[in-house]
């Protein structure tokens, strides 16, 4: 169904992860000792810890059924369920490798390999994968993006499920207002403004400001400039291009004329929920958000645009938005892990994950069932991704600091320039050198290993 990506750049399909769909509903969070290492015995049952790093109800109970139905195939392995809410996930994690007490299995989103996988905290599956009935049937560019953001090139994910950014937007409300839809960056700035209406307390656009927010602007800022080079010749970032400048001083510009005062703060959350009651008419988001949209809209009050294209009529495209599951290292159940892992990534599994969830899956036999190809939203989605017309940029997902660069200093870094506390060009310029400084780190590193 997708090109082969390999043949576009750095070996990838598409982009993360961010961020993907972003769940909530914090929960207890309990690893316990599963005993000895020693093979149990055939008539001993097995008990492996699952971590799910986006739990919520949105998410949580199709991985409910999804263990139930795996139980019911493998009578001796108990699945045990820990839901981490998003905004904690990965803080988790690293107290988790800090202190040796992993789970068996988890969600682990691509943009965390490069870091997990440095820290010794990952099982590569690369010898359970080889002998699986189905390796051939998982997208191979995806898998080997997978290999390729980390240095010893293993598999230490697999993929279910492959993201897009897009626009979500009120197709009633348009049709109302008689306002075109946007494909080009001016029909969308025109849009915004004409979508506005503050007597009906309406927005025409809302931005995430807070958490997650730079996996957001960062996306737009491409697909605007189509720039699709993370890094010059000369090791330079492209962050701070004079185009991106043009971008974001215009996109931030927006905020509180034609956006909630409240955007500032706004998480995936915040931001979803400002669109699904209707105080918002579009919103910058991903395919994952199907979900809470078809919970919330009744058909033909939601629906889906590609990011506008830029001025020579490309779609920009970030790679590496995929995510899947990993096996850490300390678990004592390898095997047992690896088939949860396996049943998770199967068709039957895949297919039932991605259609609740709106994402596309990674298994062909579920990419060629019906939902897939009826679906509006994924409609859209593999329209940009099939195009001639769409390019990619890879960014420095293997840098291992480049998720918490991301988190730590970017998203802040947002809030200040919407408050008027820094300028676009220093916020730009500030996020170009710190990742320029990772690189070179990381490079520096590599070079040690060879």
């Amino acid at each position: 169904m997708f090109r082969d990506f390999r043949k576009i750049g750095t070996a990838v399909l598409l982009s993360s992860l961010l961020v993907t769909g972003c769940g909530s509903g914090p929960q207890e969070t309990v690893i316990k000792d599963e005993g000895p290492k020693e093979a149990p015995a055939a008539d001993q049952k097995v008990k492996i810890t699952f971590w799910d790093e986006n739990a919520g109800p949105q998410r949580t109970p199709y991985y409910e059924e999804l263990i139930k139905r795996f139980e019911a195939e493998n009578p001796n392995i108990d699945v045990e369920y820990v839901g981490l809410p998003n905004k904690s996930a990965k803080q988790k994690y690293d107290a988790a490798i800090a202190a040796e007490d992993l789970p068996d299995v988890g969600g682990v989103q691509t943009t965390w390999l490069a870091d997990f996988s440095i820290r010794g905290a990952l099982y590569p599956m690369d010898e359970f994968f080889d002998k699986w009935s189905d390796k051939d049937k998982i997208n191979p560019a995806v898998i080997q993006s997978n290999r390729d953001v980390v240095i010893d090139k293993k598999l230490y994910q697999m993929p279910n499920t492959i993201n897009l950014d897009i626009l979500w937007y009120r197709p009633d409300w348009f049709t109302e207002a008689g306002v075109k839809p946007p494909e080009t960056w001016d029909e969308f700035y025109t849009a915004v403004e004409k979508m506005t209406d503050k007597s009906k307390n309406r927005y025409g656009f809302s931005i995430r400001g807070g958490k997650g927010g730079s996996f957001q602007l960062q996306r737009m800022m491409y697909a605007y400039s189509g720039i699709t080079d993370f890094y010059d010749a000369n090791g330079k970032s492209t962050i701070n291009d004079p185009k991106h400048v043009e971008f974001v001083k215009k996109y931030l510009g927006l905020y509180k004329t034609y956006t909630p005062d409240s955007d500032i703060t706004n998480d995936y959350k915040a931001m979803v929920a400002g669109f699904d009651t209707g105080a918002v008419a579009m919103i910058q988001h991903n395919i994952g958000s199907y979900g809470e949209h078809s919970k919330a809209l009744k058909e033909g009050q939601y629906a889906a645009l590609p990011l506008p294209k830029t001025a020579d009529g490309k779609y920009v495209v970030e790679g590496y938005n995929t995510n899947g599951y990993s096996i850490f290292k300390t678990t004592k159940h390898p095997e047992e892990a690896w088939k949860f892992v396996s049943f998770l990534a199967s068709a039957p599994s895949q297919s039932y994950w991605n259609q609740n969830i709106g994402q596309l899956p990674t298994h062909e036999d579920a990419l060629k069932e019906d939902w897939v190809q009826n679906a509006q939203h994924l409609k859209v989605a593999t329209s940009v991704l099939q195009s001639p017309n769409t390019v990619y940029y890879y960014p420095g997902v293997h840098q291992p600091d480049y998720r918490s660069i991301l988190d730590q200093v970017i998203d802040p870094n947002i809030q200040a320039v919407m408050s008027g506390k820094k300028t676009v060009e220093e916020f730009l310029n500030e996020w170009a050198a710190t990742l320029e400084k990772s690189k070179q780190q990381y490079d520096a590193h590599v070079k040690t290993l060879k």
